[in-house]
């Protein structure tokens, strides 16, 4: 009898210890060979102040230009949106007046909506699944959206436009941004692409965001020998933020042998606000000033002599606000 009993516990012992097994199979069948992660809707991070992303943005006239964007604030628009800075006031500037970067001051905690014309755009659209599909406006055109894929932490989106412009890009979801966007026109050229070098936490330091409107802007090239051109533009106020602090200018030039320019900006009483000469072989690129409370209406007068000029001149007004972190 005690042996009859101990085989029969033997024997529920190894049925026991099977069945231990069966399910244990199962759940490593469950981790190994269920749903990929990757495959997983990415859902909107949540950023903090201190955030931060460094930017090389390109253009095709303007060289590589790299920009640190910091989450300055957490509760704008009545604590639905963030505040995206950059660490340099110069380089706030540049961006208010070349207008090439649209992700820039108020973002929305729901989709990282960047804001144009006042109405926040969903470039992204959380959570982020293939095959997805919405529509934005950006730069000022209707764009239709689909997530193409989604691997590892990335997430894959092309958006197309009626006329065939082409946006492509990539968002990141260990960086908790973009990897990378490029905007290509209905010709194929690439008037933007940003690239992501590094990202991290905890930025100390002032950061900065100039609200900009543009103003003026204008090139000529080789216009013609010895001859004076002459435009005028009026600074009103911002539709919404009133004055401007100051007037920002972007100025490319360039002289070939024999050449010469002249660039003068008046304001409305004849006081020189801005006054620039090039001579034979000068050439100055990217040159980035401030005039300080303008107002008014303002003349521009270009002067040009001999056969090899170039000149492109960007004014925008510009409001600055100021964190620190």
């Amino acid at each position: 009898m005690v042996l009859a009993v101990s085989m029969g516990k033997a024997r529920a012992y190894g049925i026991l210890v099977v069945l231990l097994a069966s399910s244990l199979g199962g759940c490593a069948g469950g981790e190994s060979g269920g749903s990929d992660s990757s495959t997983d809707g990415f859902e909107v991070p949540i950023w903090e102040i201190g955030d931060w992303w460094l930017y090389t943005f390109s253009t095709p006239d303007y060289s590589d230009d790299t920009a640190r964007l910091v989450v300055a604030s957490t509760s704008e628009e009545d604590g639905s949106a963030y505040m995206l800075a950059i660490s340099s006031l110069t380089e706030a500037r540049r961006h208010a007046v070349l207008n090439h970067n649209p992700f820039l001051g108020r973002m929305t905690h729901s989709e990282l909506g960047a804001f144009e014309n006042g109405v926040a755009q969903s470039v992204l659209s959380f959570p982020l699944e293939e095959g997805k599909t919405w529509s934005f406006t950006l730069f000022s055109v209707e764009w239709s959206a689909f997530v193409s894929d989604i691997s590892g932490s990335s997430a894959v989106i092309i958006a197309t436009s009626s006329d065939g412009a082409r946006l492509d890009y990539v968002f990141d979801r260990e960086a908790g941004f973009f990897y990378s966007f490029t905007w290509k026109d209905e010709m194929g050229v690439t008037n933007l692409r940003m690239m992501l070098s590094d990202s991290g936490s905890g930025h100390s330091g002032d950061v900065y965001f100039v609200r900009g409107g543009d103003l003026f802007s204008d090139v000529w090239e080789d216009p013609g020998n010895d001859i004076e051109i002459r435009d005028t533009f009026l600074v009103s106020d911002h539709s919404s933020d009133g004055e401007w602090d100051e007037m920002i200018y972007f100025i490319d030039a360039d002289c070939g042998s024999g050449s010469s320019i002249s660039l003068t900006l008046r304001d409305h009483m004849s006081i020189s606000a801005l006054e620039r000469i090039w001579g034979p072989g000068a050439s100055e690129m990217g040159t980035l000033g401030t005039i300080p409370y303008p107002s008014g209406e303002y003349t521009l007068t270009a002067t040009f002599t001999g056969g090899s000029t170039f000149l492109r001149v960007r004014i925008a007004g510009g409001i600055t606000q100021s964190w620190t972190l």
